[in-house]
């Protein structure tokens, strides 16, 4: 797919994500003292997009994680749309969109994020937890609403809030995995939120990108499959 030329703007950014159903997040520490280790995120991104997974979040607390945007829109071009998540305010979203980030997601509701990248025509997801935080991130513009954190909660309590408010795209962030996938989809999420049962700590220390690729592949057609 050319993401350049199948998306265009928010809506139609919304509903490829909604089409491919998963969200791969990069959560990662670093290099061993803490420092950017920009090449092997890159490489992440690559790996992850090989498998077909077109949606990447580098999350704002990776070492480099900017720079990373920057590079992995080089390197990848038109092939995969990278976005960058924990993003708490509205500068630090101006700076994520100014390196190439396609679309912000952040764990809470900042009018300020929702202004900033509705102004450059980018996709938020911002995060809540309650039927009525969900409620005003929607009412405040959101284009889907990260549900944070879900792990504990589960597919039950998304199938709840959608009972009375069918209207709202749910990002479950947390709990997802193999297993969980198809219950999660048949709770009524808009896309899911993937992130250390994909991308694994040891598989990114070890540098093991056929192995990234192997299970983003894995995670793609579980997708499928529960879709039916």
């Amino acid at each position: 797919m050319n993401a350049r030329q199948s998306l265009c703007g928010r809506m139609a950014m919304v509903a490829q994500m909604q089409t491919t159903g998963l969200i791969a997040i990069i959560r990662a520490p670093g290099k061993k003292d803490g420092s950017a280790d920009v090449q092997s995120l890159v490489d992440l991104c690559k790996a992850l997009r090989d498998g077909g997974v077109l949606f990447t979040e580098i999350t704002m607390t990776t070492p480099g994680a900017l720079e990373a945007i920057r590079q992995a829109r080089v390197v990848l071009r038109d092939d995969a749309v990278l976005g960058v998540g924990s993003v708490l305010d509205g500068e630090s979203a101006h700076a994520a969109i100014t390196a190439g980030a396609q679309f912000v997601v952040s764990p809470i509701t900042s009018m300020a994020v929702i202004e900033m990248c509705h102004r450059y025509d980018v996709a938020v997801i911002p995060g809540a937890l309650t039927p009525t935080e969900i409620m005003t991130a929607f009412q405040a513009g959101a284009d889907m609403v990260k549900v944070f954190p879900a792990k504990d909660l589960g597919p039950g309590y998304i199938k709840d809030i959608l009972a009375p408010m069918p209207q709202l795209k749910l990002v479950p962030t947390g709990g997802v995995d193999l297993k969980t996938i198809p219950d999660w989809l048949a709770a009524g999420v808009a896309c899911l939120g993937v992130g250390t049962a994909l991308c694994k700590k040891e598989l990114i220390e070890a540098r093991d990108w056929k192995a990234i690729t192997d299970l983003a592949r894995q995670f793609v057609q579980a997708v499928e499959r529960a879709r039916g």
